[in-house]
């Protein structure tokens, strides 16, 4: 079992004074009651290279609630502070710090799953070579909905995925947070994009997003539809977001020695590789939060950079995020209660004033 970091650090005093911030603690394991607004002291700069952010708002990501129901990935460390997504403006800096200032506005995935504190809070400290300037052309909400998001969504995509332009590819659950942005990020590839939805209003998002081929999972097989679409070749890669029975499915709708990516661990109840085996196909397995549980920074480095492309692509109109509900911090329970019915359009954010 890998321990909680820690690191003898110098300590930077906080030149601020404060004492306490409002933040929302995940007090025990079990559903969302157990989200409780409390005082809690204030995080200080202990580096010459981190930064003290002042949140203005807070991500929700169903690995929030998994965490919450389940426990957090570092057993023993409760209560803990949620949210990998945070946007917001730079307080403070550590006397080494050079790419922000105090008062730059920022965005950026850290913490939030018990290691490091997360963002369902008035300020956290981030690392400067993490941070990514939020484009000014967004809210601090739609950057706060951006950040693991992206990251996913061009991760699948480009690094495990190899999307090419011209080539064919299925998102599964197109409208959802990730779904969305993936769609919009493969259109600005080049790519032929189909993705599945089960009603018309996600339907309509989908479509302004980019896709292609718009596919009624809850009334159409979705393997015949990809299959009639691709001339019955199959896609080049599948982006499986929903798991279960639809992950083994998706080796039918991908070519042969096609991809398939996969946010979720098979469900042994639906295991077939068989048809994966057989069309030579290559299934790979994603989780945005491994550089920050092992510690990899090169790799935590190459997100932060993802961040800064999808930056441009804000910047340029040619991403833009769904922003489905806000609530306030002292929400997060109601937050967490809507994104846990699994129909959500778009992202769940915390706007922290």
């Amino acid at each position: 079992m890998f321990q909680p970091f820690r690191k003898v650090r110098e300590k930077i005093p906080n030149p601020l004074g404060r004492e306490t911030m409002r933040a929302v603690q995940m007090t025990a394991v079990g559903g969302p009651e157990m989200l409780q607004l409390r005082e809690v002291s204030d995080p200080q700069i202990q580096s010459k290279t981190e930064t003290l952010v002042r949140l203005r708002a807070a991500g929700i990501n169903p690995v929030d609630a998994k965490q919450r129901g389940r426990g957090p990935w570092y057993p023993g460390v409760l209560p803990v502070i949620l949210g990998i997504d945070g946007a917001g403006i730079v307080e403070e800096v550590g006397q080494d710090v050079k790419s922000v200032k105090r008062g730059d506005e920022v965005f950026f995935a850290h913490g939030g799953f018990g290691k490091l504190p997360g963002n369902y809070a008035e300020f956290t400290v981030v690392e400067e070579r993490f941070l990514a300037h939020k484009p000014s052309a967004v809210s601090f909400v739609e950057a706060a909905a951006a950040t693991s998001s992206c990251i996913t969504a061009w991760e699948c995509l480009f690094y495990l995925g190899q999307l090419q332009r011209g080539q064919h590819v299925l998102i599964q659950a197109g409208a959802g947070g990730v779904g969305h942005i993936a769609v919009q990020l493969a259109r600005e590839k080049g790519a032929r994009i189909a993705t599945t939805v089960n009603s018309e209003q996600k339907a309509q998002l989908v479509r302004e997003c980019g896709a292609d081929r718009v596919i009624f999972y809850e009334e159409e097989d979705f393997v015949e539809q990809t299959l009639e679409w691709t001339t019955g070749n199959g896609v080049d890669l599948t982006i499986d977001l929903v798991g279960k029975e639809t992950f083994f499915k998706s080796f039918s709708t991908t070519r042969f020695y096609g991809t398939i990516v996969t946010l979720l661990g098979p469900d042994p109840q639906y295991a077939n590789w068989q048809e994966a085996r057989l069309r030579n196909q290559q299934v790979k397995f994603y989780l945005m939060l491994t550089p920050m549980f092992y510690d990899l920074v090169d790799h935590q480095v190459r997100q932060t950079k993802i961040l800064q492309e999808c930056a441009r692509l804000m910047t340029e109109g040619k991403l833009r995020l769904h922003v489905s509900k806000t609530f306030p911090l002292e929400e997060a329970a109601h937050a967490h209660r809507l994104i846990e019915t699994g129909d959500t359009i778009g992202k769940v954010v915390l706007e922290i004033p």
